[in-house]
């Protein structure tokens, strides 16, 4: 009931109608998991410059059909980020513009439940954009990969203490890590993870 509501209350929001399909009601038989690299760890301020995403139909992560863009941010990126996900500044020089990467992505992930690791922020950040450019957020059902292993790993009193580092989760699921690390193959190893705890659990 509540989700409904809430559905409601954005879709009133939203003034493009362009992108009235994201509140079409979703199936739960394609997923998208996605990831974001920023300019730091504040949606308030901070910014996209690359996003990535992979669907998932039925147990199959659909790696031909992925996302994958550069953003470019309003400011440079500041040596510290930089650091972190390696994306520098030269790198981001033919990257699209936000408004058009957004309209993208939006237009990739459609109606489709968003699965991800620590998603709040990246979602956070995806409605960042959203607000301004449509004035409302992202209305699709979120699914967290750490909150699914933690359910997995624990008892019926969730009493136990379960690493949810994502190497560790990827290692205990004997899942590959892949070294090149970047949004997209970050969001394919976090579909790995949703496809691998969903066989389990319907077991």
């Amino acid at each position: 009931m509540f989700e409904r509501l809430r559905r409601a209350y954005l879709r009133r929001k939203l003034q493009d109608e362009r992108f009235a399909f994201l509140f079409d009601e979703p199936s739960f038989e394609e997923y998208v998991a996605y990831d974001c690299e920023t300019t730091g760890l504040n949606p308030k301020k901070d910014e996209i410059i690359s996003i990535g995403a992979v669907k998932i139909v039925g147990n199959k992560v659909k790696v031909s059909e992925k996302f994958e863009v550069m953003v470019k941010p309003r400011a440079a990126v500041a040596e510290e980020s930089i650091k972190i996900h390696h994306i520098r500044n030269c790198d981001l020089e033919g990257a699209m513009e936000p408004r058009a990467a957004i309209e993208a992505f939006l237009e990739f992930i459609g109606n489709r439940p968003l699965v991800g690791y620590y998603l709040e922020f990246d979602v956070a950040m995806i409605n960042r954009y959203t607000k301004e450019f449509l004035k409302t957020s992202l209305p699709n059902p979120q699914i967290e990969v750490s909150a699914m292993y933690f359910d997995a790993k624990n008892d019926v009193f969730g009493g136990k203490n379960v690493d949810l580092k994502f190497e560790s989760i990827m290692r205990e699921l004997d899942l590959p890590m892949f070294g090149q690390h970047s949004a997209f193959y970050d969001a394919l190893m976090t579909a790995l993870i949703f496809v691998k705890l969903s066989k389990k659990h319907a077991k």
